[in-house]
């Protein structure tokens, strides 16, 4: 009998023990999320040719992209709108310039602070490569949440 009391405790001391090193660790690894969390992302919203309407995809990843941001420190959010280069570079330059209006509009819609934007316009700047073919996937708006932890 004693030896059976004797082993249940020393299970329940041992479990005990362990259950305390699972806490710690899932509180250490909680803490260690928390931190890497609240980093800097950048993402990509894409748009048809010649529009600056949202897709739905860009819908989705701008709200991703807020809903991530949540629990951090907004610093700054910059926006830097670009287009393609067939066209005229003064109208892909407006172009690009509505785009990330359009994409701080929906970003601030989602609760980033709109006072931290740092909105830009590249236009048709860099859709060329150095031998002159056309960069692909020059349609949309480079975001970049710049995050702290709070």
């Amino acid at each position: 009998m004693k030896t059976m009391v004797l082993a249940t405790a020393v299970a329940f001391g041992a479990a005990a023990s362990l259950g305390g090193c699972a806490t710690v660790q899932n509180a250490r690894a909680r803490l260690v999320r928390a931190s890497a969390r609240c980093v800097d992302q950048t993402v990509q919203i894409y748009f048809e040719p010649q529009s600056a309407a949202l897709t739905r995809e860009g819908r989705l990843v701008i709200d991703q992209a807020a809903s991530q941001a949540r629990g951090c420190r907004v610093t700054t959010v910059d926006v830097v709108g670009l287009a393609d280069a067939a066209g005229a570079p003064d109208a892909n330059l407006e172009l690009s310039k509505r785009r990330a209006e359009a994409v701080a509009a929906a970003l601030a819609a989602n609760g980033l602070p709109a006072a931290d934007f740092q909105v830009g316009a590249a236009g048709q700047a860099g859709a060329v490569t150095a031998d002159g073919k056309a960069a692909p996937l020059r349609r949309r708006a480079d975001v970049t949440l710049h995050l702290a932890a709070r």
